[in-house]
């Protein structure tokens, strides 16, 4: 059962809810984000100007996705302190895909085949077949500001409602760190706590049922699971994020109910975990609420 945020290491969860937030951990020790903007504009700069601190780039530490968790007897990693370098999480997109080559939102919506469905968690057995999903390409924002292609497997009939989703996420210039299809390694890999991919497909089994996730059916989704995470009792998933349970101090990354992404969400008629009553599930939307 492992599943839940980022690059290389991914640890499963749905608990009550059947949510399951992809995490794959990178070794990357640092990416800043230094690529230019498609649009490029020209100006004289005054001495003041050129002399003002420059933002340092952002870097991802060298340990992220390296440290393996200790787990309880269901399997879940136990809950750490958040590490101060992920206390205000903004770190570098490590492109999957290439990036947009214009400073606007592109999107594309193709049948599931090839590669993507290879790459996937699908096989026989799960709910749907491939012909029911469809392999979205929509661009998004990272934390550096720069335009990045993310990808999303979901069900055929919500894809464009997803792309108009993530549309408004790109016009509010709302950041996203990673976005990317969940693997076999992914959910086969040990909890390190510390991952990020905002994901939506994941052929799996609801936690303690037979019945399988909304994921299963490509239609959830889960927002930047670290900034934004599960939480039942003393599970904290991922389980680093423990500073993000803080709601009232706002970081960016984070999803609140005046949020645009929340509202987007809402005006397709999906449901925000982040509102449940009997545990909160701030990264989790879903088609019927689940």
């Amino acid at each position: 059962m492992r599943l839940m945020w980022s690059v290389v290491a991914f640890v499963g969860f749905t608990a009550l809810s059947g949510c399951t937030s992809p995490e794959a951990a990178s070794s990357a020790v640092s990416a800043p984000e230094a690529r230019p903007s498609a649009t490029t504009t020209t100006s004289r700069t005054t001495t003041a100007e050129t002399s003002a601190p420059t933002t340092p780039p952002l870097t991802r530490p060298s340990w992220l996705g390296q440290r393996t968790l200790a787990t309880d007897a269901a399997g879940f990693g136990l809950a750490r302190s958040t590490p101060a370098e992920l206390a205000d999480r903004r770190l570098p997109t490590l492109d999957t895909l290439p990036p947009p080559e214009a400073e606007q939102f592109i999107s594309t919506v193709n049948e599931l085949v090839g590669e993507p469905l290879e790459r996937s968690t699908w096989r026989p057995g799960c709910p749907v077949d491939p012909d029911e999903l469809r392999y979205l390409t929509v661009s998004f924002r990272g934390f550096g500001g720069l335009a990045h292609t993310g990808e999303l497997i979901v069900a055929a009939d919500v894809a464009d409602d997803i792309v108009a989703v993530f549309r408004r996420a790109w016009d509010a210039d709302f950041p996203i760190e990673e976005m990317r299809i969940v693997t076999d390694a992914d959910l086969e890999a040990d909890p390190t706590g510390d991952g990020n991919n905002t994901a939506s497909y994941v052929c799996r089994a609801v936690t303690g049922g037979s019945g399988f996730s909304q994921h299963a059916y490509g239609l959830a989704i889960d927002v930047n699971p670290f900034h934004n995470p599960y939480q039942r009792g003393d599970l904290i998933l991922p389980e680093l994020a423990e500073s993000y349970l803080e709601r009232d101090d706002p970081r960016d990354g984070m999803l609140y109910p005046d949020d645009p992404v929340v509202q987007a969400f809402k005006d397709i008629g999906w449901f925000w975990g982040g509102e449940w009553s009997s545990l909160k599930d701030w990264q989790h939307f879903s088609q019927n609420g689940q």
